[in-house]
């Protein structure tokens, strides 16, 4: 179902099956003696989602091999490979920012992330996970019926974000008075241009000096590129098709020319560094992306932190 301005999800449809997805990944890129991460809630929180193909996929009854057949090159192999590194890159993130002191976390549509879970948080370390209701509600029940315990003090703020997230954010506790960090993983590329560049500007308003930001900004894809990015989401959709689940990921993103993310962090004083996924696959001992059309331009995808100057 294409995109609207109130459309609605949960975490077998839509933009919430994308969630689940990930996590599906994680499980997957959990397993192994190369694990590049460790997140033991991934498969349990996809396996109470209820959807038989993610559930096989992070439980390994379905294998990669299987699901991408010789296609390795934009399959769920090479999914797996980008979450694992991701994962770790937001992971690191922070961590660095809890090691130099700051105290105050925001993760913007946490979806079934368990950092909060999982992460060595220190003492006094509050996050704020934004999602829509329904999502943080079964998070929350199913962890606890795995009697996990947030590793920092977790409050939930449940809101869609196009709604009015900030108020709701301060009236959970939140201090814009504070250093903050700031996640936006796997979010952007589901925001309208403008959305996007409200997003980032209401994270400025709200970051005091010294706060910290990490994003993950897709590259703008033009009129030319736009079919062959469609064509390469519905191949993949097909093979998934073919194991028993639907899901068209060129209904659920926005396509087109945007303001690239980093930049426009820069111009309202964010001083960035920046990492390419290909950088993050080779530093992780991860196979680089062909040097081909065959992906697309997936390959300028970025990974970029800031911090607000003082």
């Amino acid at each position: 179902m294409t995109r609207t301005d109130n459309d609605t999800w949960d975490l077998a449809t839509s933009v919430g099956a994308t969630a689940t997805m990930v996590a599906a990944a994680r499980a997957v890129a959990s397993s192994g003696e190369d694990a590049l991460i460790s997140d033991p809630f991934a498969e349990p929180l996809v396996r109470a989602v209820g959807v038989d193909f993610f559930t096989r996929l992070a439980s390994g009854e379905l294998t990669i091999e299987e699901l991408d057949g010789p296609d390795s090159a934009t399959g769920m192999g090479r999914m797996t490979d980008n979450m694992a590194v991701r994962t770790r890159f937001f992971d690191d993130f922070f961590l660095n920012a809890v090691r130099d002191g700051i105290r105050q976390a925001v993760i913007l549509a946490s979806g079934l992330d368990s950092r909060s879970y999982r992460l060595g948080w220190p003492d006094g370390t509050t996050v704020y996970e934004i999602d829509q209701p329904e999502v943080l509600a079964f998070k929350a029940t199913t962890l606890a019926g795995l009697a996990a315990e947030p590793t920092a003090e977790l409050r939930t703020v449940a809101i869609d974000l196009r709604h009015d997230w900030p108020a709701a954010l301060t009236a959970a506790g939140f201090d814009p008075a504070q250093p903050t960090a700031w996640s936006a993983e796997g979010l952007l590329g589901y925001l309208p241009p403008d959305a996007q560049d409200k997003l980032l500007d209401t994270i400025t308003e709200l970051s005091a000096p010294g706060s910290r930001v990490a994003v993950e900004s897709g590259p703008s894809v033009d009129e030319a590129d736009r079919e062959k990015a469609l064509a390469r989401m519905q191949e993949a959709a097909a093979r998934w098709r073919d194991h028993g689940f639907e899901l068209d990921f060129g209904e659920l993103v926005y396509l087109g020319e945007r303001n690239e993310a980093g930049a426009y962090l820069e111009q309202r004083g964010w001083s960035l560094t920046r990492r390419t996924v290909q950088e993050l696959l080779v530093a992780n001992g991860r196979p680089k992306l062909p040097e081909d059309d065959e992906i697309g331009n997936f390959a300028e995808m970025q990974y970029i932190t800031g911090i607000l100057g003082t």
